[in-house]
């Protein structure tokens, strides 16, 4: 019995010296459990101190880090081979600016435009320019010749209460006698004393001559459109109204005055250009071609707004027209000379391509480096296109209240009487007419002129209605006229004109084209709402809230004009260009 006990004890000795090491163990465990979680934070805090430091700084193309003052960077970093291979290797991304090089990219493709979209609207443009003109030779004389035959039979007929002469025909006669006394009174003036009067001068003198020249015959169109509107309105005015005027026959002779005024200024204009064409060594003509580029250092480099490129344009179409007959003008003169020899004819064709071209290629620049200076589009263009063409449709309505040629003379500066006046001068004084084969081929070669009109016409009016239409103009061309007075801007609504239902806007397009106008209180225009709102083309404008808000936004809103209401000789931005 004593051995078991001493067993048992010896046994209970071993169990709790073996728990008794198990215990250390787990301790000694922990504890070292516990130092490698420290250390591993400290390595972890350590690293997190070796990233936040913000010791990066950017020199001559390498970067210096400066983690701790112990770590110093070697002296083989600075080496000019490692400079050399940084420049050779580095780069940069164009899309991190993506925005900017589209915008350039953006003026590029405008810059390229430009040509094409210019030069449709010149096309469109020198067809207007045309027809005014061939209407001044062709369709004019006829329409007063019925006019006077109508004034001649209306009192065999009877009046019976109406006009003797309606106002249109009143202004065709007027045009027709305006026509004849000047072409009368140019036989009066001699073409040669004047050639050889400025052959005689200095060069230097003729090209300042031919610069006033052009100053003057800009002048001379913003003055004289007004005083042949002034003629037609006091020779048509209704006679219940008051008397406010001088008088009709004050005004024809005030119009007879300007028009032989404007066609000597247009005749000394060819007389300079051909003295040009026959100078030995063109000197002038170089120097009167120059004047063109001159233009463009006095445009380029100025603020546009999209009226003031507008009246550019419109300006440009004229010149260029007139530049043409001025050129056809030299022409005759020189065939006359030498008994029309056609060799003769190949000798300036070299100098009436060249400055043909110049006026496109100065054109051409002008307008693109404008645009682009100036952030315009040149979808501008077709919106001028369309301006012009509502004019044309505008003035084939029954409610129609100016003439076709009026309106491209206010809108242009284009007035085709003093050019038709010189013009016809030239060609009876360069072509004698004699015999009856003569005669015979003078009447063909006028029915060849109205031809050519009508044809013209066609489609001048089929190209316009589709313009019209492509601009959403349709609905304008049934609004009244503005009754505002000149220079006083018409107030412009915010709603927009529908037409009533029983005007269809699309098919009465077609229709009322070709009609007769009809006088005011025959027409359909007093059903319609009287509405002076032009929306086209129009930059954004303040909402009006009040009435005395909307007097104090009106002179911040003047030059945001309609293009509508913009004419060559309308002042856009303090400046007429």
């Amino acid at each position: 019995m004593l051995c078991l006990l001493v067993l048992r004890v010896k046994m209970a000795d071993t169990v709790a010296s073996g728990l008794g090491d198990e215990k250390e163990k787990e301790t000694e465990d922990k504890e070292k459990g516990k130092e490698k979680e420290k250390q591993a934070q400290d390595i972890k805090t350590g690293s997190e101190k070796l990233n936040s430091t913000p010791e990066i700084t950017e020199t001559l193309g390498f970067y210096e880090r400066k983690v701790n003052q112990e770590r110093k960077r070697s002296l083989s970093d600075l080496s000019l081979l490692r400079f050399i291979s940084t420049e050779l290797t580095r780069g940069y991304f164009l899309e991190h600016n993506e925005a900017k090089y589209t915008e350039r990219r953006e003026r590029v493709y405008t810059c390229m435009r430009i040509p094409r979209e210019l030069e449709k609207l010149m096309l469109f443009g020198f067809c207007l320019c045309l027809d005014a003109f061939l209407y001044v030779f062709t369709l004019l004389p006829l329409r007063a010749v019925l006019a006077l035959i109508r004034l001649i039979t209306l009192p065999c007929c009877g009046l019976n209460g109406t006009r003797l002469l309606q106002p249109a025909q009143v202004c065709d006669v007027l045009k027709g006698f305006i026509m004849v006394i000047c072409y009368f009174m140019m036989h009066y003036v001699d073409y040669s004393m004047m050639y050889h009067l400025i052959r005689g001068q200095s060069v230097i003198k003729l090209y300042i001559i031919y610069n006033m020249l052009e100053v003057a015959d800009r002048l001379f169109s913003s003055f004289g459109q007004d005083i042949l509107d002034a003629l037609y309105w006091t020779a048509t005015e209704p006679k219940e109204k008051r008397r406010a005027h001088i008088g009709v026959i004050p005004h024809f002779f005030m119009a007879v005055l300007y028009v032989f005024l404007h066609a000597i200024l247009i005749m000394v204009q060819a007389t300079t250009l051909n003295v040009a064409f026959n100078s030995h060594n063109k000197s002038l003509l170089t120097i009167m071609m120059s004047n063109n580029f001159v233009e463009i250092k006095g445009s380029v480099f100025k603020k546009f707004e999209k009226n003031n490129l507008f009246q550019m344009s419109n300006s440009d179409i004229k010149e260029r027209f007139t530049s043409y007959v001025l050129l056809l003008i030299v022409c005759l003169r020189n065939m006359e000379q030498l008994s029309w020899n056609p060799d003769h004819l190949w000798v300036l064709f070299p100098d009436v391509c060249m400055v043909i071209a110049s006026e496109i290629a100065v054109d051409v620049v002008k307008h693109a480096f404008i645009t682009k200076f100036n952030d315009i589009t040149a979808d501008v263009y077709s919106e001028y296109r369309a301006s012009l063409a509502f004019d044309l449709v505008s003035s084939r309505q029954k409610n129609a209240y100016t003439d076709y040629s009026d309106s491209v003379s206010r809108r242009m500066g284009f007035i085709p009487l003093p050019l038709a006046v010189i013009l016809t001068r030239v060609i009876t004084s360069s072509v004698k007419v004699q015999g009856s084969l003569a005669f015979v081929c003078v009447l063909l070669f006028y029915l060849g002129l109205i031809t050519l009109k009508v044809l013209n016409s066609i489609v001048l009016l089929g190209k316009s209605c589709l313009y019209v239409k492509e601009a959403k103009m349709e609905e304008k061309l049934f609004q009244t006229p503005p009754a505002t007075t000149p220079g006083k801007p018409s107030n412009k609504s915010k709603n927009k004109f529908r037409a009533p239902p029983g005007i269809p806007t699309n098919n009465s397009l077609s229709a009322s084209i070709t009609s007769q106008p009809v006088h005011q209180s025959e027409s359909t225009s007093p059903l319609l709402p009287n509405s002076n709102s032009d929306q086209f083309l129009m930059t954004p404008d303040a909402e009006e809230k009040d009435i005395t808000q909307a007097g104090l936004e009106l002179k911040h809103r003047a030059s945001n004009k309609d293009l509508l209401e913009i004419d060559r000789f309308t002042i856009c931005g303090n400046r007429i260009d």
